[in-house]
């Protein structure tokens, strides 16, 4: 199945509770590390995804604005959690729940972002595969990207406010 010029096959792969796909990205996301694990998945040779920027691995069922939400908190020097969705270069998919921190030199500026992923939860996915279809829904319907984007955005915001809990609060809810 091709979705926006992007080959699905459909199959998902995961990983074990053990194991944990580990990459770093400099300021820009290009990747400058990728663990064994990581490479697996994806299903690249480290030659081929290092300085590639890590979007390479984003699945197109991944709302922009989560990634939006993603790059807002850790450009502001904190950490995030997120139930994200890769795709393989094989077109497989696979799930994680990502924690995402930045890296600071001494003088307290951000040098790199650091991503540890684990095996999420089964019905953690089913919810959150709920919500980013309803999100996707909002940015494709709108002829803007630009604009689809932020309107997901704001749900995202509006979903928060009325559930009375930060982001990472409401990842772990689910």
């Amino acid at each position: 199945m091709k979705t926006s010029g992007i080959y699905l096959s459909g199959v998902e792969r995961t990983f074990g509770s053990d194991e944990i796909i580990v990459s770093k990205t400099d300021t820009k996301g290009r990747i400058i590390y990728a663990n064994e694990v990581f490479l697996r998945l994806a299903g690249y040779s480290e030659a081929e995804i290092l300085n590639q920027p890590h979007s390479i691995i984003r699945h197109p069922d991944m709302p922009r604005c989560v990634f939006k939400l993603l790059w807002d908190t850790i450009s502001a020097g904190k950490e995030i959690f997120a139930y994200v969705k890769n795709r393989s270069k094989n077109g497989d998919h696979y799930w994680v729940l990502a924690h995402v921190t930045p890296t600071f030199d001494k003088n307290g500026s951000i040098v790199s972002y650091h991503s540890n992923r684990r095996s999420p939860r089964p019905e953690a996915v089913a919810k959150a595969e709920g919500l980013y279809k309803q999100l996707l829904a909002i940015e494709q319907g709108n002829p803007d990207r630009k604009a689809g984007m932020d309107a997901a955005f704001q749900a995202v915001v509006a979903t928060l406010q009325t559930a009375g809990v930060p982001y990472d609060e409401f990842v772990f809810s689910l």
